[in-house]
This record gives C-alpha cells, sequence and structure tokens, in this order.
C-alpha cells in the first residue's frame, strides 16, 4: 500500500514561499550567472550572521563540507580522528578521504549523540580530531568535547548536517568547534530544491583553505596550488536557500510544537521510549526517532506500512558494521547495536497537523498490540 502519511512532507512548506521562490529563480535566470554569482556570496554572509561565525562557505554537499574541512584541518594519512558509530557513512566516508583512520566511541542511547564520557580514553599520539554529529537535530555535550580537544590540542569539527538552527546553551551550533559543516539535501530543516552544503568557522586560516580546496585548490583561477574538489554552490540554490532562511525559526519551533505533540500522545505508551532533550540543547527534531523496545522494531515498522504510515530506520546498522570496514575491529560499541535495532523515525514536519499525528499513534498503538 502507498503511505497516505508520509515521513516528510515539503509541499506545505514550498507552498507558504512559493511566489518568493519563483521570483528569485527567475532572477538568477535573466541575470545568466548560474555559479558562485552574487546570491551565493548574499547567501554566505546571511548564514555567517544567524549562526554567528566568521566565515560561511557555501559548496556542493554536506559530504563535500566535511571533506574539506577534514582536509583544511591538515588531517591526512597515519592519524586518526574520534567520532561517532551511529551516524552516515558520510562522516567517517570524509575521515578516509584524507586518508586517515576513524575511531569510534559509543553513544548516549537517551541522545543518540556520542557519549563523551568515553572521548578522552580514545585518544591517541595520533589523534588530530573529534567530529561530533548533533544527530536528529539534537547537539551534543559541546563543553566536555572542546575541554578535551584544548586539552590535547586537537581540532573539532561539527557535523550538523541534521541540525540546523539547533542551539548548544544558547549558541547555535556550526559556531561551536573549530569548523562546522552543514547540508542543504532537500529534506534538511534548511534544505535546497538539490544538493548542496556549507563549512563554517571562525578561523581564518581555516576559511582560506575551505575557499581555496572548493575550486580545484586555486586561490587564484589558473594557478592551483594543491589537489582539490569542484565543490561550489549553484546559484539557484543559492538564492532559494536564501528565500527559506527567514523562515527557518518558525519552521524549527513548527517541528518542536510537533515533537511535544507526539511525546504527549506517546507518554504512556508501553515499549516506546520517546526523544530526550537535554536541558542544554535546543532540539530541531530533523527527525522525530522513538526507540522501540522487545525487538519489534522492524515487525512494527511493516505493519505501520501496512497501514499506510510512513516511517525510516536511521539508521538499521552502525558505521562500524558496515562492509567498507569488514576486518576492522572498532571495539564493543554495544550502545550503538542496541539503537539500530530499536530507533524508528516517525512523519514529522513543520506544518504537520494534529490530526495527522493523531492518525500516526494510534496505527502505533494497533502495530504494538498485535
Amino acid at each position: 500500500m502507498a503511505n497516505r502519511i508520509p515521513l516528510l512532507d515539503m509541499s506545505p512548506e514550498i507552498e507558504s514561499i512559493w511566489d518568493e521562490v519563483n521570483a528569485a529563480i527567475q532572477d538568477v535566470l535573466r541575470k545568466g550567472q548560474f555559479i558562485m554569482g552574487p546570491n551565493v556570496r548574499e547567501f554566505e554572509a546571511e548564514m555567517a550572521a544567524y549562526l554567528g561565525v566568521k566565515h560561511a562557505i557555501a559548496c556542493n554537499s554536506g559530504t563535500d563540507a566535511l571533506v574539506m574541512g577534514v582536509r583544511a584541518m591538515g588531517i591526512g594519512p597515519g592519524d586518526e580522528v574520534i567520532t561517532t558509530p551511529f551516524t552516515f557513512f558520510a562522516t567517517t566516508e570524509a575521515i578516509n578521504h584524507a586518508g586517515a583512520s576513524p575511531v569510534l566511541v559509543d553513544i548516549d542511547p537517551a541522545t543518540f549523540n556520542m557519549d563523551t564520557s568515553k572521548i578522552e580514553s580514545k585518544i591517541t599520539p595520533r589523534t588530530k580530531a573529534i567530529i561530533p554529529v548533533h544527530l536528529y537535530g539534537h547537539a551534543v555535550d559541546m563543553d566536555p568535547v572542546m575541554e578535551i580537544a584544548a586539552k590535547h590540542g586537537i581540532k573539532v569539527l561539527e557535523d550538523c548536517a541534521q541540525a540546523f538552527g539547533s542551539e548548544y546553551k544558547g549558541k547555535k551550533t556550526a559556531g561551536i568547534g573549530d569548523g562546522g559543516a552543514l547540508s542543504f539535501f532537500p529534506s534538511k530543516n534548511m534544505g535546497a530544491c538539490g544538493d548542496g552544503g556549507m563549512f563554517t568557522t571562525n578561523n581564518d586560516e581555516l576559511a582560506t583553505a575551505v575557499r581555496t580546496l572548493r575550486v580545484h585548490g586555486a586561490s587564484k583561477k589558473y594557478y592551483n596550488e594543491v589537489i582539490g574538489y569542484n565543490s561550489r554552490l549553484d546559484e539557484i540554490q543559492a538564492a532559494i536557500l536564501r528565500v527559506k532562511l527567514p523562515h527557518i525559526d518558525e519552521w524549527n519551533d513548527g517541528r518542536r510544537a510537533a515533537a511535544a505533540r507526539y511525546n504527549q500522545m506517546l507518554k504512556s505508551v508501553d515499549d516506546v521510549i520517546t526523544p530526550f532533550e537535554a536541558d542544554y540543547t535546543r532540539h530541531v527534531y530533523h527527525q522525530y526517532t522513538i526507540r522501540i523496545e522487545g525487538g519489534k522494531r522492524d515487525a512494527i515498522q511493516a505493519r505501520l506500512g501496512e497501514s499506510g504510515v510512513g516511517s525510516f530506520v536511521y539508521y538499521p546498522v552502525s558505521v562500524d558494521k558496515l562492509p567498507v570496514y569488514a576486518g576492522i575491529n572498532f571495539g564493543p560499541l554495544p550502545s550503538s547495536d542496541l539503537c539500530t535495532t530499536q530507533a524508528l523515525s516517525l512523519p514529522i514536519w513543520p506544518k504537520i497537523e494534529p490530526e495527522t499525528q493523531q492518525v500516526v499513534v494510534e496505527t502505533l498503538k494497533r502495530a504494538l498490540s498485535c
């Protein structure tokens, strides 16, 4: 059966800004500058102001932002970078692209994020950086991360692909570490109509390095200094994102309101653990992810689908279990393993109606009772 309630419905969002988006696209088409034009420059400035950072550098994807961020930090063959096993492959892929090795720290199952109390035991003389991932829109506890990094003289690159607009102790993520990587993949809270990404930093040297890497390693055209990438944000995508940026706080508030309604509806449902929000963060619920106990997650997801309710598993396998890492011993990661069997994301978007959520919850209750 086709889903009657999708995991994500982007139509209310785009309908609310339809005329502005159309006008922005038409303006780009008429001016005829499609790569690294005025909209890209203005978008970078507006993003830097919104995030409270000195530099915001647009690029082709969130993955590229990670890859170039790792390279800009001087990380290379023989180095180690600490991160989480409960993330999308792009996080560790960026480390491997630099020739370095990922070292994985288990998660706190309450937040799905890196357990910061386990970081220091993983540091070796080869450790050059930590990549905390603000998963599902919930910030990592960054104070311990930054303290450990300062103590050992290593860098911090925030993976903010799922956390645009989230905050840690009143400060926007992507502006806490030495650098930040953002994704504008269409399904993100701040999504383009195609691929897009951004690297953020307050460090002038890192900014210069990333700006060089994104245009084939040349700070001056045709005078290539390093092996770089073709990683530029399209002007049309920048124009669309500029229209969206003034609405993002309202849309994130809508997600938070939807999450609060879900929490209330699900608070007494057996075998369901609702998302935890620590007091240090402002969660933006890129995903509303519950945990289903008792080994029933896959069966529950199948029943939801049969009843026309969309859901998704982020992630069914942790990074350390991926085929690409076969034969590598990352050590025991029991909490990550547990969450790969329990996590289930339910439908959420800024303007999801309470009646729709009620249908989702009632369908979930019926599936649990089978």
